[in-house]
């Protein structure tokens, strides 16, 4: 069952908020030991201030056994530094719901400006940026991730990037706009942080002492501090940011677009991902299949092939197998039993799902919070009425919560040899990928066959993509219907007979040529860059 589970490798890249998510869809899909997962979470609870979730999970894995006493004293503690910071924020706060100061906050692009205009109208000094960002962190920790989103978003704005906690403030946005489910905005961020990254790879970095950590490794992310930064430590923080935008990608409508253009296409991304975590291969593979832009899709395929094949003595599963199968040994019979044993897998997991889409294992959520925080004591409870751990619940893009696709229950008597439905429906960030997956594979399949055949029988089709000869035949007619196919049936024969598809000499040069441009442009800028940093370090040595 857990195979094909990626969850530990990718948690030792995510900070430990984001990994609580995760915990919970293996949770319901019970591929692991409950009291196992219980433990796992209680862990990475023990260093943030849910101490309120933090007993739930206790008392689920603990029944019979009293709340520990440094529980309970831990949360005093939490109430009473929260009120604290509280009474110390409290004129800052003040200052930025003032009208004017919103107005000018909306106007004002320049943070310099902006700190001038507080400390000239408000008496805004230096130190409160510290008090604000401490008050951020603190929110964070309890839980509370539209406060901390709220006051990071003010921080971000009146620090300069040489700041030593604006690379912090950045990460912790992302991350609370991820836990809200904030799609919009947390592509920005997304943005915004890859922009930094990139742009100031010589000044960003983390303490040499956390090399090889990530964010769940040692202190959680928002503890990351500013110093020179090596190209190993460049190499770590994109290593996080592909893992982080995996929450990102499959939940905003242009994610699948955009995963293929950062994942395969930025070379200092792709080499982070041959390097440190080839498993990435898994969901590019997959955006790649599903992506819905045909003509895209067909070109992007071909670069894919050869990363795929590149890694495959570090990495594989059933997904890049297929398109191994497909594309490299053109083995027609592998690719389709890969694709048969995912389709059967769905077609029955449909027959299972409850009239009301969730399933019994949503008792599983009885681990999350009844809906108040830490701070609740303080009267402060958040405005959906609920928890910010209940993100986890909330419906993606799709309207069903990654935990409703996993109600899917597995069927019974089931042989191992069922790979591919595993990593699909077991996978977090893809079970609800696996309809488009199962019809854009049986394309590829079909076209692939077609390609090197004029005339195809419609049964042999049929049982080429797990179909009867009557669906295969409305399915190619669709498929002529949709101009997606240069074919023509003869239904008196049976069979399908393909077109003249012979590619001119001027379009095949356009095809070779078209990514000269953007490969020229990346060129120029790389020996641009190169140069500066040459000039900047003979500047320095004299």
């Amino acid at each position: 069952m857990a195979e094909y589970d990626l969850t530990t490798r990718i948690a030792h890249f995510l900070d430990r908020h984001l990994v609580f998510p995760l915990l919970e869809f293996l949770s319901v899909k019970e591929i692991y030991n409950e009291k196992e997962l219980l433990q796992g979470k209680l862990d990475l609870l023990s260093d943030t201030n849910m101490v309120d979730f933090a007993m739930d999970v206790y008392k689920n894995l603990y029944p019979e056994k009293e709340i520990p006493q440094s529980l309970k004293e831990k949360r005093t503690t939490v109430v009473a530094q929260l009120k604290q910071l509280q009474a110390e924020t409290e004129p800052i706060v003040k200052m930025f719901e003032d009208p004017e100061t919103t107005r000018q906050m909306q106007s004002t692009r320049d943070g310099r400006m902006l700190f001038d205009y507080l400390a000239d109208k408000h008496n805004f000094r230096q130190e409160y940026l510290d008090t604000l960002y401490r008050y951020a962190k603190f929110q964070y920790e309890c839980g509370n991730y539209s406060g901390a989103a709220e006051y990071l978003y003010f921080f971000r704005v009146l620090v300069p990037s040489t700041d030593r906690n604006a690379l912090s403030s950045l990460w912790g946005k992302l991350a609370s706009e991820i836990l809200m489910q904030n799609w919009e905005a947390a592509m920005e961020d997304l943005t915004r942080l890859r922009e930094t990254i990139d742009n100031n790879a010589k000044e960003l970095g983390v303490p040499q002492s956390r090399l090889g950590e990530g964010p769940v490794a040692g202190d959680d992310v928002m503890a990351l501090v500013w110093s020179v930064s090596s190209p190993l430590q460049s190499l770590q923080q994109r290593t996080w940011l592909i893992h982080w935008s995996l929450f990102v990608f499959f939940n905003h409508p242009k994610g699948r677009d955009n995963i293929i253009e950062l994942f395969l296409y930025q070379p200092q991304y792709l080499n982070a991902i041959q390097t440190m975590c080839p498993h990435i291969l898994r969901y590019l593979t997959t955006a790649v299949i599903t992506n819905k832009d045909v003509r895209k899709r067909r070109q992007v395929l071909k670069d894919l092939v050869k990363v795929i094949q590149q890694e495959s003595y570090t990495y594989k599963d059933p997904i890049t197998e297929f398109v191994e199968c497909l594309y490299v040994n053109f083995d027609f019979d592998s690719a389709q039993r890969k694709l048969r044993e995912c389709e059967s897998w769905a077609q029955d997991a449909a027959h299972r799902t409850l009239p009301t889409g969730r399933c019994p294992q949503d008792a599983a959520h009885r681990t999350l919070p009844t809906g108040r925080c830490p701070q609740d004591s303080a009267h402060r409870t958040l405005p959906t009425g609920r928890c910010p751990q209940d993100a986890a619940h909330r419906t993606q893009p799709t309207g069903r919560s990654p935990q409703d696709a996993a109600h899917r229950t597995q069927p019974t008597g089931r042989s191992p040899q069922d790979a591919a439905h595993k990593v699909l429906v077991n996978d977090f960030f893809l079970v609800a990928c696996l309809e488009d997956f199962i019809e854009n594979a049986r394309l590829f399949i079909f076209e692939t066959f077609c390609r090197i055949h004029q005339c195809i029988s419609i049964s042999m089709l049929a049982d080429k993509l797990n179909m009867t000869p009557e669906e295969a035949e409305r399915w190619i007619v669709n498929l002529i219907r949709n101009a997606r196919l240069d074919a023509k049936i003869d239904s008196k024969l049976g069979h399908v007979v393909m077109g003249n598809n012979a590619v001119s000499p001027y379009q095949q040069v356009i095809e070779k040529t078209k990514s000269l441009s953007f490969r020229s442009q990346m060129l120029a800028m790389n020996i641009e860059k190169k140069l500066s940093h040459s000039s900047r370090n003979e500047s320095h040595g004299l």
